[in-house]
């Protein structure tokens, strides 16, 4: 069998279609129209979009002066969406890195509103909680992601608020580890990898907490490590919501075969990345650079594990011809020219996605009976001057009585703050 491994011969060949294209030999119009009516059937699902980013970068997320119809210096807008026959976009709600151990908390709750905002209050979009809902809307079906595990800042209980709120989605990494899983990156000195074979036991909790929630784990920008043994403990399909292929392009953030072979097993969903840098390595992107990388796919892991994650307004630099979300289309063109079938390409545009998606939901269905989990993570593994443990302090002794300022004895204050308010206890305590 011809293998496309390596970016080469790949680079040559759609130089060769494109060649071909423009020489006349295959029309490119009717490719343009076939692209056209097969997205107007099957409107596409994209994995990963970080316009909330670029809320806060460019208007502290305040929207007054925000058009969503029209605005042009992002590379999502309404418009764009509805030329490139987007049909659902999984928003990210994201925050830097240097947030962990100081206020992620809080501003994954701004980016959590701020996409609940533009969704609700546009009538173009409909904010989508259920696989059901995505599938059925008529309208641009909004679905909320976190991007980066440190926004729960190690809490399940802060998981659990996070999915209330419509999170429906969470990669576990970012661009830095936390302290239960590793990132593909070591640009943040955050929680140096101890040779935690990629999960701690806390991690593998919040492996079994979204299961039990229905949440769909996200993979990219995970450690190969953490994806292998989440891989291995997650009883529901896991996504990798804007990642590509290593054999084509040797980039950390990119997935080996081996993972996709184990990816293909789990049911799960590698959905491509259009960012040059993750596409091309070192060389120039162009439509069929991304066309190589589902080529590729397709051959490892079976296009019913393929899907699109463009990354757009998350990244700097796009392929030529696909510089925004409206142009998806182009793409569907060059598949079509290269053979895929409409039951392929049906699949990557929405049906692999909203397999997975109910498949996670079927899981949490088979868990109903399971109740939260109230694993905690060692404060030791988390410990940073950010976090409270929250016990008492221990306090000298005088004589008999444990004594406190102006000599109020602070044996009776324990006796009523631990059996009658314990929590204004804490905060005296603390």
């Amino acid at each position: 069998m011809f293998s496309l491994k390596g970016s080469g011969i790949c680079q040559y060949l759609g130089t060769f279609y494109i060649l071909l294209l423009l020489c006349g030999v295959v029309p490119a119009s009717n490719l343009s129209t076939r692209a056209l009516e097969l997205m107007s059937k099957y409107p596409l699902i994209d994995g990963h979009n970080d316009l909330a980013l670029r809320l806060r970068i460019m208007f502290n997320n305040k929207l007054d002066q925000f058009n969503f119809y029209n605005y042009s210096k992002t590379a999502t807008n309404i418009n764009k969406l509805k030329a490139g026959h987007v049909g659902g976009q999984i928003f990210a709600a994201y925050v830097m890195c240097t947030a962990q151990e100081m206020d992620a908390v809080r501003l994954t709750l701004e980016q959590i509103d701020v996409i609940r905002r533009i969704c609700t209050e546009y009538t173009d979009l409909e904010l989508a909680t259920t696989a059901k809902e995505m599938r059925n809307t008529k309208k641009i079906a909004c679905l909320i992601s976190i991007e980066g595990g440190h926004a729960i800042d190690s809490s399940l209980p802060a998981l659990r608020m996070f999915y209330l709120l419509g999170v429906r989605s969470m990669s576990l990494t970012h661009n830095c580890n936390t302290p239960w899983a590793e990132s593909s990156s070591d640009i943040y000195s955050y929680y140096k990898k101890r040779n935690i074979n990629g999960l701690t036991d806390f991690g593998k909790a919040v492996v079994d907490e979204m299961n039990r929630l229905g949440m769909l784990i996200d993979l990219s920008h995970t450690s190969w490590g953490t994806a292998r043994a989440v891989l291995q403990r997650s009883k529901a399909p896991v996504i990798f919501s804007h990642s590509s292929s290593y054999t084509i392009c040797n980039h950390s953030r990119n997935v080996p075969d081996d993972l996709l072979v184990m990816l293909k097993k789990n049911g799960g969903l590698i959905m491509v990345n259009f960012h040059s840098g993750f596409i091309a390595c070192e060389g120039i992107a162009n439509i069929s650079t991304v066309a190589n990388h589902l080529d590729y796919l397709k051959q490892i892991a079976g296009y019913e594990h393929l899907g699109i994650g463009g990354d757009y307004d998350g990244a700097n630099g796009f392929p030529q011809g696909l510089e925004d979300v409206s142009k998806y289309p182009a793409l569907i063109g060059e598949l079509l020219w290269r053979g895929w079938n409409e039951t392929e390409l049906a699949s990557v545009l929405r049906l692999n996605f909203l397999r997975v998606f109910e498949n996670v939901e079927k899981v949490r269905d088979e868990l109903s009976d399971t109740r939260p989990s109230e694993v905690q993570i060692p404060f030791i593994e988390a410990n940073n001057s950010c976090r409270m443990e929250l016990k008492p302090p221990v306090i000298p002794k005088t004589g008999n009585v444990y004594s406190v300022s102006g000599g109020f004895p602070l044996l009776f204050m324990s006796a009523l703050c631990w059996t009658i308010v314990p929590f204004q206890c804490l905060l005296l305590y603390c």
